[in-house]
């Protein structure tokens, strides 16, 4: 009886043991196939299923556990081939939590099989944010791997992605971000944004619809063939970052299709929209117009071959705000790499032939999603081909579609380690005031739509009266951007006497102080300090009160004894007059000097005329305009203390107030600014 027991027993474990294998086979072979089909979600299910039918001892599968064992064989090998899978499954289906905890598994195994999984695990590690941990695995993988490949290529830019992100962590955010409540991000991706008017948003969505019958009844459940999640472009009711009520945009769609990403033109009455369908795993994109006609959408249209070509994307459309250029992405020839940022230039609202952006722009890897600011002439895109936090990020890039300045990362909390992209503003005559997003950092395999606010950076300072000291009311401030040579904003000062300029950081600026009657003020400032702080206070200026042809007197200008050469000391207060006068590029001054009444009238007319004239000649060196200046020696004629006492003796102090030198603001002013002058210098 104990035999045949016995014999039975392993006759029933025989058979599990076989069901068990043919379960491996089965979920593994469904697993191959959705990941050879690029459904990496399904793939990632299976994997799973298959990993619970293994029997392998703890102390196999922790990471390093093995580090100097032999090459795994038989079911140990096929377990790691599954995990290696299951990691890969999640990370392309963007899954990083998960990718990360099986990616740790697989850089243990020491299998030469799995030799960029250190890679691609620091890819992991820093979409969640763990930089440290991160450019660990990015510096090993580094170090070992001897492929030419594009991650051989990549890796030095992840390193530096992760340094980057350590050393921004300190930083001041310039917004503050919110998620949209209500239900724009209800089911499946939402993205790129659209501001309709004050109250509308537009968005681009793949969440799954209950199909309705003619009636706008919603239809009985039935089989249905094919994906319940297909992008369409849908409306949403309310302001601030809640948006509630959405609704499929009524406009045509073509089956097969998916259709959104869009921008309205500056009338409204034209959208640009983006058209894709994906077969065998591979994406085509166009780009579509679409009018309205009796407060209603046309059928799109596929626009020429100017902005698409046959065999290559065109996606992402995005109209100026002054409708003079049309902008998107494209992987079309000519390009740096795969997609890339091309413009057209808007004629009598067509479209003129497509323009690559350059390589100041575009790189060998992804740009995207354009946006541009007119306000202040400001491209912003998302690229994950330069130094950021990660996946794709916001850069910012000054230009007229002329010439471009190097794209600046806007930093957190605008980027994240995952995808970044899509910025509209609410306000297209104050795009960075306040506007939306999109990013995937809160979700596990989506975009969604985030609400953005600028913190508002201010410079500020007090302007007085040089003699009086009491606030200058009345006063004009002007801000302007030094390196851009643009005019910002113009106030005029009340009673208080102080300003305030709302600012960017890192960059520099020019305050311009002026008042009828008054020498005009400038002050040059860079807003480094900004980026630490909210505010900046500048240091207080005083504006000097002159009537026409009236002197003033310079103190401490000092000569050589009986001569006309200027002391160094004396041009320190002269550089005072250089700086008054290019502040004040219209004034005309006639330079005087004087003497007491020791020497002859004509050895005194003579010396006071030199020294005038050493004077304006140094006021010359210093790219002052000669047509600006007038020398003059008066000698002794017009003193303004007693040479002698009433005594008749000698009176040391009068003749030395009479030993001066002046100027004077002259009723004549400069029309018009000559070449050889400096005084509208805006540079640091």
């Amino acid at each position: 009886m104990k035999k045949i027991t016995l014999l039975v027993l392993v006759i029933f474990a025989g058979l599990i043991n076989s069901i068990q294998a043919q379960y491996v086979v089965d979920f593994k072979h469904t697993a191959d196939v959705y990941y050879n089909a690029r459904d990496y979600y399904s793939a990632a299910q299976y994997y799973n299923k298959a990993l619970g039918t293994f029997k392998v001892k703890p102390e196999q599968i922790l990471p390093y556990a093995v580090a100097n064992a032999a090459p795994p064989t038989g079911k140990f090998k096929d377990y790691q081939q599954v995990v290696s899978r299951l990691a890969e499954s999640y990370r392309l289906y963007h899954d990083f939590g998960n990718a990360e905890t099986w990616y740790s598994q697989v850089v243990g195994f020491n299998n030469p099989q799995f030799i960029q999984a250190k890679y691609w695990y620091g890819v992991c590690l820093r979409a969640n944010g763990k930089y440290d941990e991160a450019l660990k695995q990015f510096n090993d993988f580094k170090a070992s791997y001897t492929g030419a490949d594009e991650l051989s290529t990549r890796v030095p830019l992840e390193i530096a992605n992760c340094e980057f992100a350590l050393s921004e962590a300190g930083k001041q955010p310039r917004f503050t971000i919110v998620k949209l409540a209500g239900n724009v991000n209800e089911g499946g991706a939402n993205y790129a944004p659209v501001v309709v008017d004050a109250k509308t948003l537009m968005f681009t969505s793949s969440r799954a619809e209950t199909p309705v019958t003619p009636t706008g009844q919603p239809e009985k459940k039935k089989d249905r063939k094919g994906t319940p999640y297909v992008n369409d472009l849908y409306t949403a009711s309310g302001n601030g970052s809640d948006f509630g009520n959405s609704q499929k945009l009524k406009i045509p769609a073509a089956k097969g299709y998916d259709q959104g990403v869009s921008s309205i033109s500056p009338d409204g009455n034209s959208m640009y929209m983006t058209r894709w369908s994906v077969k065998n795993g591979m994406k085509q994109a166009d780009i579509y117009l679409s009018t309205k006609q009796n407060g209603s959408w046309s059928e799109p249209q596929k626009m020429g071959s100017n902005i698409n070509m046959d065999g290559y994307n065109s996606m992402q459309p995005y109209i100026t705000a002054d409708g003079k250029y049309l902008l998107f992405a494209s992987n079309r020839p000519g390009g740096m790499g795969k997609y890339d940022i091309w413009y057209c230039v808007m004629n009598s609202n067509a479209p003129g032939n497509a323009r690559n952006m350059g390589t100041t722009i575009n790189t060998k890897d992804e740009e995207q999603a354009p946006f541009y600011d007119a306000e202040k002439s400001v491209l912003v895109f998302s690229t994950d081909g330069r130094v950021g936090l990660g996946g794709l990020d916001f850069f910012q890039s000054e230009g007229d579609f002329g010439t471009w300045s190097n794209p600046v990362n806007m930093g957190k909390p605008l980027n994240s380690p995952k995808d970044d992209i899509y910025y509209s503003a609410i306000d297209n005559t104050h795009p960075f005031a306040e506007g939306f997003i999109s990013s995937d950092r809160e979700s596990v395999c989506c975009l969604e739509v985030f609400s953005i606010k600028r913190i508002r950076k201010m410079a500020s300072g007090l302007i007085v009266d040089c003699d009086t000291h009491q606030p200058l009311a009345g006063a004009t401030i002007t801000l302007l951007d030094t390196v851009r040579q643009k005019t910002l904003k113009k106030i005029t000062l009340d009673a208080t006497g102080r300003y305030s300029f709302e600012v960017d950081p890192q960059r520099y600026y020019k305050i311009v102080a002026e008042k009828e009657n008054y020498f005009t003020k400038s002050l040059y400032f860079k807003s480094d300090e900004l980026t630490r702080v909210d505010s900046l206070d500048n240091p207080t200026l005083c504006l000097k009160h002159y009537e026409v042809e009236k002197p003033i007197v310079l103190n401490n200008i000092y000569y050589d004894f009986g001569k006309a050469t200027l002391r160094p000391e004396s041009k320190v207060v002269l550089d005072t007059v250089v700086d008054m006068l290019n502040d004040n590029p219209k004034l005309m001054i006639e330079m005087s000097a004087h003497t007491d009444s020791v020497g002859s009238d004509k050895f005194n007319m003579k010396l006071s005329q030199s020294r005038a004239q050493s004077c304006v000649d140094y006021l010359i060196s210093k790219g002052i305009s000669s047509q600006r200046l007038i020398a003059k020696g008066y000698g002794k004629s017009r003193p303004v203390a007693p040479n002698s006492l009433p005594n008749h003796k000698d009176n040391p102090e009068g003749r030395q107030q009479n030993r001066r030198t002046e100027f004077k603001v002259l009723r004549k002013q400069m029309p018009v600014l000559t070449n050889d002058t400096n005084e509208n210098q805006s540079s640091q």
